[in-house]
């Protein structure tokens, strides 16, 4: 026997997601086959990532102090003191629409319902 680490995979998925993966990429092969330009004009992607920020220390932090005296004592700002959910739709020309889920907001399927609303409406406005 032999100790192995296990292997990290973007998403472990049950045998009906990858079916239902397969269908839908067969669609879209069929779809883009028919016409091309068209399909990669109109096709949209999506993807969400963490957005992490703080406030870094500024100079005018510093204080004067007597020789010979310690330095003043201060909190250190953590780098991921906050962050939020960035949510990112784009085509082929760029950016349709990006969404900051405010803090405190869970994603669930109200969430996606009025998100997905809003991108049809700018899909409406913008083509």
């Amino acid at each position: 026997m032999k100790k192995l680490s296990a292997r990290w995979v973007p998403r472990l998925l049950t045998v009906d997601q990858k079916s239902i993966r397969m269908n839908v990429s067969q669609e879209c092969l069929n779809i883009f086959k028919r016409n091309p330009t068209n399909f990669l004009r109109r096709f949209i992607t999506v993807d969400e990532t963490w957005i992490h920020h703080y406030t870094p220390e500024m100079k005018q932090s510093e204080q004067w102090v007597e020789a010979g005296g310690s330095a003043p004592k201060k909190a250190k700002t953590v780098p991921s003191a906050e962050k939020m959910m960035a949510t990112i739709f784009w085509d082929s020309y760029g950016v349709v629409l990006i969404d900051y889920l405010e803090k405190g907001k869970t994603i669930n399927r109200e969430y996606y319902a009025a998100l997905l609303k809003q991108l049809n409406w700018r899909i409406k406005r913008c083509y």
